[in-house]
């Protein structure tokens, strides 16, 4: 099975792309965030067309999160059980679902803005939400993963340049620490195999030549339980889609598990 996670930045901008990457990639079950419309507004009709069931979980032109499967979908639930509120709404950022036997969730954990902001805090709740939401799948024996955005980079060495973030978020201790309690819950990092580079960096700025200079960051994650990450044959960053025209400021990350 071939799972994938992608934050395209607005799925109506990118649906091109989108529809071309789903024919050629040969992916079972494609976990998106970012999508930017809501749930009326999404384009199931060319989605289906190719074989893809849909799973939404989006009001408006901001978040937004889906599920795509060709191999079925099981036990769907939209939104994050407990998850807090940003100015009084439990915003669009989670949907998970059973697809072919695997639990996944699509994630796009909020982005915290500056470390002195109240969507800083909110970030945080949003993690200590997820974490609690998971533990249960995370422990069990069914392959399970939380894929998506994340919004923060794991390690040093998934920022081009730890000196351009200092007293930033993304990298900041709290986030991480958040990052390592959901890996308690018995979840692991899927790196991605490096391909041109020597770090598979997942999202590049559109501003100042980001990604021809790969100042880029690792912070689309796969964080698979011990069944899960026993199953992967594969993983790498499709690095070719954000090339060109029309791209996200994402790339795919693709992992292939036999089961």
């Amino acid at each position: 099975m071939r799972i994938a996670t992608w934050n395209v930045n607005s799925i109506t901008a990118r649906l091109p792309r989108l529809l071309a990457w789903l024919e050629s990639s040969g992916t079972d079950v494609l976990c998106i965030q970012e999508t930017k419309c809501s749930a009326e507004q999404f384009p199931y009709a060319p989605l289906r067309e190719l074989g893809y069931e849909c799973e939404v979980n989006a009001t408006g032109r901001w978040n937004g999160v889906a599920l795509l499967s060709r191999v079925g979908f099981e036990d769907v639930r939209p939104g994050l059980p407990g998850g807090p509120e940003y100015e009084g709404v439990q915003e669009p950022r989670a949907i998970s679902a059973t697809c072919g036997g695997v639990r996944l969730w699509s994630v796009y954990v909020p982005n915290g803005r500056e470390v002195s902001h109240e969507h800083y805090a909110y970030k945080l709740d949003w993690f200590r939400a997820l974490t609690t939401a998971v533990t249960e799948d995370a422990a069990g024996e069914r392959p399970f993963a939380v894929l998506g955005d994340y919004n923060v980079a794991p390690q040093d060495e998934d920022v081009w340049d730890l000196a351009a973030f200092e007293g930033a978020t993304h990298v900041s201790a709290p986030e991480r620490a958040a990052l390592e309690d959901l890996r308690a819950t018995g979840l692991r990092d899927v790196v991605p195999r490096p391909l041109k580079y020597d770090r598979p960096y997942t999202y590049w700025d559109y501003r100042m030549l980001a990604f021809p200079k790969n100042k880029g960051m690792r912070i689309d994650l796969v964080y698979g339980n011990a069944a899960f990450a026993q199953a992967v044959k594969d993983a790498y960053v499709d690095r070719e889609e954000r090339k060109g025209k029309g791209a996200s400021d994402h790339a795919p990350v693709v992992v292939d598990l036999v089961l």
